[in-house]
């Protein structure tokens, strides 16, 4: 199967021009639940493609307002490259990945994902004979229902990954939480220049130095501001589960389905592992 058969096409693709600025990102980012928007520089026959800016760089540049310097470059890749030598460019560090003219580099000619492989897989246009048990990571990330949603972020940031399990006070799974979750409520401020105390209140159990140190590196003058409420009022409660034994192919049809990027492992009623979309290309 090759890109050309998975892509969305340039007709049907956002994109932000040059110049432009962080709210512009924000805002589709936000509305189409997309991790990254492709940077174009002028329009029609005239227009050239310039690189990507993710929710990621958002958030690790949050004073930086211009476009030319929060976008990145990605590697690319042509209509006829096989979709699996494309899951290998987004294993190297991004879910989306440009697609370009094969005679012109410079020509946006589309986009494709990782969701576009796991409908692949999900389809059966790619052959992938696995189960739940083998492709899953048995380290999972987790965070507590009532760590504030600020803090939550840094952990989802550093702990690298798109999710966290919420658990409750009694351990068990009470939610899932993930980027999308947090670029939701997130909202461009201007002037926000004492943001120390906006993590939380002087009575509340988590306001210590450390925490309080976070939050002032994230909101400086012009930057992101989140929600400072706890992690349960932003979760997603019914999450949907895999057992080891069920399919790749059954776990990519979920994926697809619910619009989810990953699945909580269950082994004996308890959590034991994750299988993120991912996961399943790594298994390509």
């Amino acid at each position: 199967m090759k890109v050309a058969d998975a892509m969305t096409p340039r007709s049907d693709l956002v994109t932000v021009s040059l110049p432009g600025s962080r709210e512009d990102v924000l805002t589709y980012l936000q509305e189409y639940r997309f991790s990254s928007v492709p940077v174009v520089k002028g329009d029609g026959d005239d227009e050239v493609y310039r690189g990507l800016v993710s929710r990621d760089d958002l958030i690790e540049s949050p004073d930086e307002d211009q476009l030319a310097l929060l976008m990145r470059e990605i590697p690319t890749v042509t209509p006829e490259t096989k979709l699996r030598d494309a899951a290998q460019v987004m294993l190297a560090g991004t879910r989306r990945v440009p697609v370009v003219s094969t005679d012109d580099g410079d020509c946006l000619v589309g986009i494709v994902t990782v969701t576009d492989v796991v409908s692949a897989v999900a389809h059966g246009e790619v052959d992938l004979d696995a189960t739940c048990g083998e492709v899953a990571a048995a380290d999972v990330n987790t965070v507590y229902t009532g760590t504030p949603l600020t803090v939550a972020e840094r952990q989802l940031y550093f702990a690298n990954v798109p999710y966290a399990v919420a658990l409750g006070e009694d351990g068990d799974m009470a939610g899932m939480l993930t980027e999308v979750d947090v670029i939701e409520v997130a909202r461009v401020v201007e002037g926000a220049d004492d943001t120390g105390d906006s993590i939380a209140d002087d009575d509340d159990d988590w306001k210590w130095e450390g925490i309080k140190a976070v939050g002032s590196a994230y909101v400086p003058t012009r930057n992101v501001e989140l929600p400072t409420g706890p992690v349960s009022e932003f979760t997603t409660e019914e999450v949907v589960t895999v057992g080891r034994s069920r399919s790749v192919r059954e776990a990519a049809q979920e994926m697809i389905t619910e619009d989810i990027e990953q699945i909580p492992l269950l082994g004996g009623g308890e959590l034991v592992g994750v299988v993120r979309d991912v996961s399943l290309l790594e298994a390509l």
